[in-house]
């Protein structure tokens, strides 16, 4: 019996002694019943302060884990983008605004799909070269577009491209906070693509949390009205400071104020029991003798009504503890014996039906019983468990269990639901692990799962199998039919792939257009390639959209564990070896990796170093070849030849080091070095003389040959009459509409375009109708066989006519016999060029042969025959 009962028993004892004791008595039970009014008041403001304040705790959990979401996924955005080589060479080693923003690779979709406004590069002497604001390429720097330096945040980018991490931080921007990513921009796993000296250049990208997004963020979480604190505002328990020191502002939401909910019922019907009691103790005043024999008759029932206070206080402190959604209760043997209301609410199952049925019933573990974990070593406060269970709906929801023993009598506990808690996590997840656009893996995923399959100890007998797959033609998919329909044939490709590959193998995507599969089990070298072949197969067949049908295909480079490393990275890096060499090998087939593979690599970069320090140091030298006027032998010009000879190995020919230059983004500096010397010599040249230069497709690409040209003419003088600039048909190929625009513009300096190596593709003639040529060259193949190939001579004679027909100066290259000559000069060949008439040479002995086949002083003109 609880110590507050023993004095209504003593005031029963004596009802009958006299009234006035009576009456004293009841005062005092008055007075006793004031305190415990007073205390259950007290007890419940406590409770109602411990709900205020367990649900700011929550709410703060919740805040704090969208931002580091937030944070995490700008991070990993901007590693995809900062470890590739294709950004790193056009964005660092020069910012290639086509290639970012035209093309769309680091431009607008930034902001359209992943909500960046601000999109920077800053280059290795800390300024902003590459800047996309809110979708929209502009030029500013990026210190005053956030109004505060950033130093600090590139320095650390800088240090973390060792890991090929990223950094990321909350700043305040115009007083709201701003999630800033940065990463240095490093080629990667790209082994074609060498890193340069000096600092890294860093790519940034910038979402600036407005009021409507941290609104949108608040909602996903249950938070009402998530803002910035305004300075005005009055400061509350529910804030966070966010950045360093509160330095990006304080976000502050709206409490759901479960404590004030408690106290708005609760007081009233505390204040309504004390004026029940006011008016009774007044009533017993009026009555004593029937109050005194009430009181005794009453003695039983204010025993089991006090006993039941106690037990109701017990459960209350233990629901206040727990916090909990819905409350519960079982006997000994499992059994329900009390549910809240809340229950039925949460899980839609009626509370009537559940009393009296076990909780095994309802409620699931993944490791066992329920009943088996209550009967663990005792429950302490706090300790819980998640379960599931099937709702009136049918649908499984998550609910976490907390427990408490009663003493041997059974459990109570409370049951929160977490099924949207839990799904989120398996979402992050899932995004963490595999490619947005096509659903395979990631590189994460790929690591995990290389990592794992190599610590199996693959053999011999039964190796694990790399396929790095690249695709073949997709460039101009995207170029000419937008990045929607990449990103659908990227899916129709992923779906083939992954239709190829048997259980257990796993396939990812690594990159742009760039997949690797794993194989294990497989049998023999032989099984792989017809897994190639089958892949190659699919590949090409065509994705049809919008009732035009896309062709693309796929090289294949293979690596194996143990055969080739046991390492991932090495893996890896062997499987991309071999991927080069089948591209190198015409692309749309396999290689399986060698080690003289790798030497041969190294040997490339090593004559790719070499090169950039023959372009610095000026070891390159320039031969000039004559363009004789066939008809009377007077030369017209000559064309400009780079030469290059290695002092350890010696001549090393044009079509050796012109790709390596092409590929290693070489080649603009090169053909910037022959521009200039051959204008520069050509200018001591008679005035009559010009002077040709070929240009790379590859540079012609880049944008900025136009103005690369005008530079060349404005710094040597150089007479632009005199300048003729020599293209092939790939030149169009790529891109016809750009490569118009360019040759236009090229036109306008006032210079001539020839088409080199004319009658070896497959639409010269539409080109020649199209684009603005002064000339053509003969391929040699032609002019080889002219003596005794009758075909060959027709073909000549044609293209002269046409050349005349369009007005076009027709120049025949590789003239190496007199016959050949002969044979030129009936068909009315306008200039020819070769062997026979002169070999290429020097500066020093082109100006020696000019010197010599000069008719005179008075008469400039330089004859051959």
């Amino acid at each position: 019996m609880p110590n507050n009962a023993s004095p209504v028993i003593h005031i029963a004892a004596r009802c009958h002694s006299s009234v006035a004791l009576m009456r004293a008595s009841l005062r005092r039970f008055s007075l006793l019943l004031a305190g415990v009014f007073l205390l259950a008041t007290c007890l419940l403001l406590y409770v109602s302060y411990r709900l205020e304040e367990a649900e700011e705790v929550k709410s703060l959990f919740y805040i704090k884990k969208a931002m580091e979401a937030i944070e995490d996924s700008a991070g990993s955005t901007v590693k995809d983008y900062a470890f590739w080589g294709d950004a790193y060479i056009h964005l660092h080693r020069e910012v290639d605004t086509d290639w970012a923003f035209v093309r769309q690779n680091a431009g607008p979709t930034l902001y359209a799909d992943f909500g960046f406004q601000g999109v920077f590069v800053v280059d290795g002497a800390d300024r902003t070269v590459y800047s996309v604001i809110r979708g929209e390429l502009e030029s500013v720097e990026i210190a005053d577009w956030l109004g505060q330096p950033i130093d600090g945040v590139v320095d650390q980018a800088r240090a973390a491209a060792e890991y090929e991490t990223s950094v990321t931080t909350v700043m305040n921007v115009d007083g709201m906070p701003a999630v800033i990513a940065a990463a240095a921009l490093t080629p990667g796993t790209d082994p074609t693509v060498e890193t340069d000296e000096g600092p890294e250049s860093v790519i940034i990208f910038i979402n600036v949390l407005d009021g409507d997004e941290l609104e949108a963020i608040g909602a996903d979480y249950g938070i009402r009205k998530l803002r910035v604190l305004a300075p005005n505002e009055v400061r509350s328990a529910a804030i966070l400071p966010i950045g360093e020191n509160g330095s990006a502002g304080t976000l502050h939401w709206d409490s759901e104020n479960p404590g004030k909910r408690l106290l708005s019922v609760m007081l009233p019907m505390i204040g309504m029991a004390a004026l029940i009691v006011l008016l009774m103790t007044w009533v017993l005043l009026r009555r004593t003798t029937l109050a005194a024999r009430a009181l005794d008759l009453s003695h039983t029932s204010l025993r089991n009504s006090q006993a039941a206070l106690a037990t109701s206080e017990q459960r209350f402190r233990d629901v206040a503890e727990a916090s909990s959604d819905w409350i519960w209760e079982v006997d000994a043997q499992g059994r329900f014996t009390y549910l809240s209301e809340r229950f039925q609410e949460v899980t839609g199952h009626s509370r009537d039906a559940r009393i009296g049925t076990g909780i095994d019933e309802l409620l699931r573990t993944e490791t066992g019983t329920l009943s088996q974990w209550l009967r663990m070593p005792k429950h302490r406060p706090g300790i819980s468990t998640q379960c599931s269970y099937i709702d009136h709906k049918g649908q499984t929801r998550i609910t976490r269990l907390t427990a408490r023993d009663m003493d041997g009598k059974g459990f109570r506990g409370t049951a929160s639901d977490v099924t949207d808690e839990v799904e989120a996590r398996r979402r992050i997840d899932y995004l963490s692990q595999h490619d947005a656009l096509t659903g395979l893996p990631n590189r994460t995923r790929l690591q995990a799962f290389l990592d794992g399959k190599l610590k199996a100890a693959p053999t011999q007998d039964s190796p694990l199998v790399m396929l790095c797959l690249d695709l073949d033609r997709f460039k101009p998919v995207n170029d000419l039919l937008g990045h929607a329909a990449g990103d659908q044939v990227l899916n129709e490709v992923s779906g083939r792939l992954a239709e190829c590959l048997r259980n257990g193998d796993l396939v990812a995507r690594v990159g742009g257009d760039e997949f690797v599969l794993i194989l294990t089990d497989v049998s023999s070298q032989d099984e792989v390639e017809a897994l190639c072949g089958r892949l190659i197969k699919s590949i090409e067949q065509p994705v049809v959209m919008d009732e035009q049908e896309v062709f693309v295909s796929a090289s294949i480079g293979i690596a194996m564990a143990p055969t080739d490393a046991r390492e991932a990275t090495e893996l890896l890096r062997y499987a991309d070896i071999a991927l080069y060499e089948a591209k190198a090998a015409g692309r749309a087939t396999w290689r399986f990796y060698a080690g003289d593979m790798n030497v041969r690599i190294i040997e490339r970069r090593q004559l790719e170093n070499d090169l950039r320090y023959a372009i610095k140091v000026g070891e390159l030298r320039l031969h000039f070849q004559p363009r004789i006027r066939i008809a009377d032998g007077v030369m017209m010009g000559a064309e400009a030849l780079v030469r290059w000879r290695h002092p350890e190995r010696g001549l090393i020919p044009p079509d050796t080091f012109i790709p390596i230059a092409e590929e290693a983004g070489l080649i603009a500096p090169l053909s910037d070095w022959v521009l200039h010397t051959a204008c520069s010599s050509a200018k001591r040249w008679p005035e009559g003389v010009f002077v040709s230069v070929n240009l790379s497709s590859v540079e012609f690409q880049r944008g900025d040959v136009v103005k690369r040209v005008q530079n060349v003419l404005r710094e040597t003088g150089f007479d632009p009459a005199r300048l003729e600039l020599e293209l092939t048909e790939s030149v169009m190929l790529e891109d016809a509409t750009g490569a118009l625009d360019v040759m236009r513009a090229l036109k306008e300096l006032g210079v001539r375009l020839t088409m080199d190596d004319f009658g070896t593709g497959y639409s010269s003639l539409g080109y020649l109708r199209s684009f603005p040529f002064d000339g053509l060259k003969i391929d040699r193949s032609f002019v080889n066989g002219l003596a005794e190939n009758e075909d060959d001579k027709s073909i000549i004679q044609a293209i002269v006519g046409l050349g005349r027909a369009l007005s076009l100066t027709v120049t025949a290259e590789g003239i190496e016999t007199a016959e050949q000559l002969e044979l030129l000069k009936a068909v009315h060949c306008d200039e020819g060029q070769g062997y026979f008439l002169s070999r290429p040479l020097d500066a020093e002995g082109f100006d020696a042969l000019m010197a010599s086949r000069k008719l005179g002083e008075q008469d400039p003109v330089i004859k051959f025959f």
